[in-house]
């Protein structure tokens, strides 16, 4: 047995999306961090498509940024394309994603790490946690070093247990080229940690050159681009466009033809995959009545020709991928640069998780990304951000956490520690019951302070924001102060095709009509020139006032909830009148807060109040 010379304050296990968070977030707010990865060259891989954000992922990119972490910078810097979706519905689901160059990105995720003077990294293969009185100490490598650190995070992707199947061939890997993490596993349920097993998939990769355009709908960005990170409002950059298609009743005969030898329908694959991104084969089954399905051909770099099959995850051989590829529009004479397959993993029932991401069973072992139970890079991003604080916060025995009513990342660590999942989790607004409050525009205004608190964000940076918060709020008090006549503006009104004033009006209730924009004022006279982003803030400040009051209300008393503690070794089962369904599930989930109990599956409202209760009793009697 060797011991490293060098002792760290937090080692980081993965240096995907999950590990490149954590190990930043800890290394520059002082600690020294070491990170292990299996391969350096690596750090920073999509695995799956080329793009970052999306419906709810963007919400988590934002917040990130703006709580000082790197996801957001790295997108606006490697992107081929940006389109703002969902702009049809309200602010609250508006939704920004970009199309990145995967090598780009993955190059400067790792310089950025390299460049980090508190990071060190090591090539090497993880195979146990080091423990000592229910503490995590450091980790063992396959070579038998062993290293010290007072925390250690495990952010081990699709690496436990990996398993790649391409049709009835299978083969240990995390993903595509690269070794299992077989030992580690074994490890965790050696000290204590129940673990299952998931499933994912990706995409055929094309060569673009064997594609027939022509038969495809071009699919462009936004003009101008805008970006991730409150540092980029608006970007320039050179866009790629992307192209659509569709299977064809062909397509899925062939598919159906393919089930006889399918690790999903043979029983090969015994991992749940993710119902709200499946594979191409599972929707051919599940939805008969579809007779195409639409595929989108993204582009995987500028420097490259191979390109992405978004809708096409499968895992049916290789040679039925083919057929099934040219039966499709477009691509009759398209060839295949890498298959596409499907990985079967281990995870970690994310309900042994403290909401700070600390393992219940072993004290300063951290847990992030998809070994708890999570889909997507952004999901991953956040949650290592948070396991990074906490792992650095433990050395002066501090916890930081976000609720579900100020960050879509509260809303995620709080349905996986509360709720557990069944399958790959994926964040959606939906799962927001403030969704209104938590916008992509105003992520600066919830988090930004936290960021500044912890040293992640720089003091310039909060400086700036803190004056152009002052000035979109001033504005708001001028528009509330000052009043239009319809003498003055009718006339105009009348020439834009608006309809006129019968009373005097503030400028302020005048934007809260629907047909009405920012932009209606400037015209009048009555504006002032703000970038597009400042004028898109204060119409929503000012169209959904009345909601943002009423939901934010809402919130508080939400808040006021969770900040009830239970005690950790409270005994629910001492509580009367809770049914023995709910006495089950919170016996098992451990929650630390009122708030937290109520969102425990099979946990009624009377159920709450009876231990809200008994919480009371105790404290009148201490």
């Amino acid at each position: 047995m060797a011991i490293y010379p060098e002792r760290y304050d937090v080692i980081v296990v993965g240096a995907g999306h999950a590990g490149i968070e954590a190990a930043l977030a800890a290394a520059r707010m002082g600690g020294k961090v070491l990170v292990f990865t299996l391969n350096i060259d690596q750090i920073g891989q999509m695995s799956c498509n080329p793009a970052i954000g999306g419906l709810a992922k963007s919400h988590l990119v934002k917040e990130i940024d703006a709580l000082g972490g790197e996801i957001a910078k790295a997108a606006d810097e490697t992107g081929l394309q940006f389109k703002m979706l969902n702009t049809s519905k309200g602010p609250a689901v508006w939704a920004l994603r970009s199309q990145n160059d995967r090598k780009a990105y993955r190059e400067r995720m790792k310089r950025i790490m390299e460049e980090e003077k508190n990071v060190d990294i090591i090539q090497e293969e993880v195979i146990e946690i080091l423990t000592r009185d229910g503490r995590a100490v450091g980790v063992r490598t396959r070579t038998g070093m062993e290293y010290s650190a007072s925390s250690v995070v495990l952010t081990t992707g699709t690496f436990l247990n990996g398993l790649i199947h391409i049709g009835m061939v299978s083969f240990p890997a995390g993903r595509a080229g690269e070794f299992a993490a077989i030992d580690l596993s074994q490890s965790l349920k050696n000290i204590g940690l129940k673990l299952g097993r998931f499933k994912t998939g990706t995409s055929p990769r094309i060569d673009i050159r064997t594609v027939d355009l022509s038969k495809m709908e071009t699919q462009y960005g936004d003009e101008p681009p805008r970006g991730f990170s409150f540092r980029n409002p608006t970007l320039k950059v050179k866009q790629i466009p992307c192209y659509i298609t569709r299977t064809t009743p062909e397509t899925h005969k062939i598919i159906r033809e393919s089930l006889a030898f399918s690790p999903l329908y043979t029983g090969k694959i015994v991992g749940i995959g993710p119902r709200y991104c499946p594979s191409i084969e599972v929707k051919i089954v599940e939805f008969p009545e579809r007779d195409t399905h639409r595929v989108i051909l993204e582009p995987e770099g500028r420097d490259t020709y191979e390109y992405y099959l978004n809708g096409l995850a499968t895992s049916i051989p290789e040679d039925y991928q083919i057929k099934m590829l040219r039966s499709i529009p477009g691509l009759e004479k398209v060839k295949i640069l890498r298959p596409g397959y499907a990985i079967e993993y281990d995870y970690v029932y994310p309900n042994q998780l403290y909401p700070w991401l600390e393992t219940k069973v072993i004290k300063n072992l951290f847990l992030a990304g998809q070994i708890n139970g999570t889909s997507g890079y952004e999901e991953a991003a956040a949650q290592g951000f948070i396991a990074g604080v906490n792992a650095l916060l433990r050395l002066d025995n501090r916890e930081f956490t976000l609720g579900r009513h100020e960050a879509y990342i509260g809303v995620l660590i709080d349905d996986l520690i509360t709720k557990g999942t069944d399958e790959p989790y994926r964040l959606f607004t939906s799962r927001a019951e403030f969704r209104l409050l938590l916008r992509m525009d105003n992520a600066r205004d919830r988090l930004m302070k936290y960021g500044y608190e912890l040293g992640l964000i720089k003091k310039s940076e909060y400086e700036s924001f803190l004056q152009e918060k002052e000035l979109w709020e001033g504005e708001l008090e001028r528009l509330r102060n000052t009043r239009m006549k319809p003498k003055e503006v009718n006339a105009k009104l009348q020439q834009m095709g608006l309809k006129p004033l019968k009373d005097a009006i503030t400028l302020y209730d005048f934007l809260k009509r629907p047909e009405i924009s920012y932009d209606t004022l400037l015209q009048l006279g009555l504006g002032i020139d703000f970038p597009f982003w400042a004028k898109e803030r204060i119409e929503i400040e000012i169209k959904y006032e009345g909601y943002i009051k009423r939901m934010g209300k809402e919130a508080k008393k939400y808040a006021e909830m969770d900040n009830i503690k239970i005690p950790e070794d409270f005994d629910f089962s001492q509580v009367e009148s809770v049914s023995n369904e709910a006495k089950e599930k919170l016996i098992r989930y451990k929650p630390l807060t009122l708030g937290q109990a109520s969102r425990v599956p099979g946990v009624s409202p009377s159920d709450i109040l009876a231990i809200f209760y008994h919480l009371e009793k105790m404290r009148t009697h201490k």
